[in-house]
């Protein structure tokens, strides 16, 4: 059964820095691309970050680009998303999402995304 599940959120004061987990099981990271995605409150859910491919390649959105480092370990079965200088309005659920696909590369739309975890919280606030 292919599972997701994501894990690091948790309370963080401005300039702070997180790294967020996933882990996969039932599936192997080589076939399907891996995205991150958070929903800021009252917003609507947002792409943050994909990684895909063998070897894997990276894709940022526009807005996230420079604070948001996404890797993968593939002897783990995990992708990480490291974020620094975090600011209050980083405030929101991650989500990471899986779907069958070779590259990552477009547009980061949640209907593409087939698989999610359950989401972390991450709280910026002084």
């Amino acid at each position: 059964q292919l599972q997701l599940v994501e894990s690091g959120g948790g309370s963080v004061q401005p300039g702070g820095s997180l790294t967020l987990s996933c882990v996969a099981s039932g599936f192997s990271l080589d076939y399907y691309v891996i995205a991150w995605f958070r929903q800021v409150p009252g917003k609507e859910r947002e792409g943050v970050s994909c990684i895909g491919g063998t070897p894997p390649n990276a894709s940022y959105e526009v807005d996230m680009k420079g604070r948001f480092t996404i890797s993968r370990d593939d002897a783990k079965n995990t992708v990480y998303l490291q974020i620094s200088t975090l600011k209050p309005e980083d405030t929101a659920v991650y989500w990471c999402a899986a779907v069958a696909r070779g590259r990552c590369d477009g547009p980061l739309l949640p209907p593409a995304y087939k698989y999610w975890g359950p989401g972390t919280q991450v709280t910026v606030s002084a």
